[in-house]
């Protein structure tokens, strides 16, 4: 057991060097330098709200910043904002070898779709020559009063109807103003860009803090991880005082699983707060957070497992040890595992979350298996137990440990129908509340019997 448990512990914090390596990040306050020789990159996925039809100024969605060079060039490269329809075909080509021919059929529907002052005066406002002048506005930039003060362009973002998402990169293309056909920009140019995208106006001192900074697909969700914090702040220092007057292997391993959860939740509270002021967060405290939210969730499942085997209620010794903790190691990897997945490998532009991707339709599996594994070991003990005090608590807490492994695959089905735009939401309320109030349940059954435990 110790050395599954050093192992899992160093995949864990290998996990979160990864994430600090690799993770693209969320933010809305983007800055870094692109080389043209990297021909495109891809800067940011967000979802801009609905505008309201009474205030439509204060709703658009806005980004705006500086996007400059270090050098002079006799031409540009182009910043792209797309929303979804247009971006599929464009960023569909960008792997094209040629990258002449990739220009041209990446641009291939933006030639007629986006506006142009020499080729298309018709079009939508979708492209920016850049780098821009120094101390200056982008050329396509014509209304000084339409750009936020400080900043070289402004794109304004309305949509009546729904939220969507819009898609920002760059990429190594320019169109020539003599034959408006799309060509390599083949030189190395340095391009440092700051850019902001914020739902609700900048100059509007009195946005609302929760939903400006935020992606539509995260607005509110502050209030999620305050309510959830509230909870814990409550249910934990009740464990911690439970745990001293008991001091018994299962309250010490519920509390340890209690304990990861409270620090989870502190850690990306953290980042969201941070967030909400300047657009960048913590992402480490953020990817931290995650990871300590798969420990406490694998150190419940291997309380449950425990119990379900009598465990400190109908016995001392545990039979076929080896491979409860077999189990146990093997799931917790497998989840680190699916969250570097979710991460590095599942393309930003796909609306899909980690359960629909065939690692994370694995974890449901092996969720699933485990949990008939954990009914068979429970109906076992309840066979060979007498005492009806005892049975009484194995049904009550078979009854509620059923509900935490049947949880997950039941909101990933439903999650499978609902929109990117609030699937996000809806998983982590789901999830916390099932994980809050399995918590709950336990710490009842374990108050209730406390006096049952060998």
């Amino acid at each position: 057991m110790k050395m599954s448990s050093r192992r899992f512990y160093q995949l864990m914090w290998t996990g979160v060097f990864l994430m600090g390596v690799f993770n693209d990040g969320d933010a809305t306050h983007i800055t870094g330098t692109f080389n043209t020789k990297e021909f495109f990159r891809f800067l940011m996925k967000f979802g801009f709200q609905q505008t309201d039809r009474h205030r439509q100024r204060d709703s658009y969605g806005y980004i705006f910043g500086n996007v400059t060079a270090k050098r002079n060039s006799s031409r540009m490269v182009t910043l792209a904002v797309l929303d979804r329809n247009h971006f599929l075909e464009y960023y569909g080509n960008r792997s094209i070898e040629d990258r002449n021919h990739a220009c041209t059929m990446m641009f291939n529907t933006l030639n007629q779709s986006s506006y142009d002052s020499e080729c298309n005066q018709d079009g939508q406002d979708f492209l920016r020559r850049v780098p821009c002048p120094k101390n200056q506005l982008c050329p396509d930039e014509d209304l000084r009063w339409n750009v936020i003060k400080n900043h070289q362009f402004t794109y304004v973002i309305q949509d009546l109807l729904q939220p969507r998402f819009w898609y920002m990169s760059f990429v190594s293309c320019y169109r020539n103003t003599k034959t408006c056909q799309w060509e390599w920009f083949n030189e190395s140019l340095d391009i440092d860009y700051d850019i902001w995208l914020v739902n609700g106006n900048p100059n509007n001192s009195g946005f609302n803090s929760l939903t400006y900074q935020f992606s539509y697909d995260r607005q509110n969700t502050i209030e999620l991880y305050l309510l959830f914090f509230l909870c814990y702040i409550i249910l934990v220092p009740l464990q911690l005082y439970a745990v001293r007057l008991q001091r018994h292997p299962v309250t010490r391993l519920f509390t340890a699983s209690l304990l990861l959860e409270f620090i989870a939740i502190c850690l990306i509270l953290i980042h969201v707060l941070k967030f909400a002021l300047d657009g960048v967060g913590y992402e480490q405290l953020e990817v931290a957070g995650d990871i300590f939210d798969i420990l406490s969730r694998t150190t419940f499942m291997l309380l449950l497992l425990l119990l379900a085997k009598g465990w400190a209620v109908t016995r001392i010794e545990l039979t076929w040890k080896p491979l409860v903790f077999l189990i146990w190691f093997c799931y917790g990897v497998v989840h680190i595992l699916l969250y570097v997945w979710n991460m590095t490998e599942v393309d930003i532009v796909e609306d899909i979350d980690e359960y629909q991707t065939w690692p994370g339709w694995f974890i449901l599996l092996f969720r699933s298996v485990i949990m008939i594994w954990f009914l068979f070991e429970l109906r076992n003990t309840m066979t060979y137990e007498h005492n009806t005090q005892k049975l009484n608590f194995l049904l009550h807490f078979g009854a509620s440990a059923l509900v935490w492994f049947i949880y997950l695959p039941i909101i990933a089905l439903i999650a499978l129908q609902i929109s990117a735009l609030w699937r996000f939401k809806l998983l982590l309320g789901k999830f916390s509340f099932t994980k809050l109030l399995n918590s709950y349940l336990l710490l009842e059954k374990l108050y209730l019997f406390n006096e049952m435990y060998l």
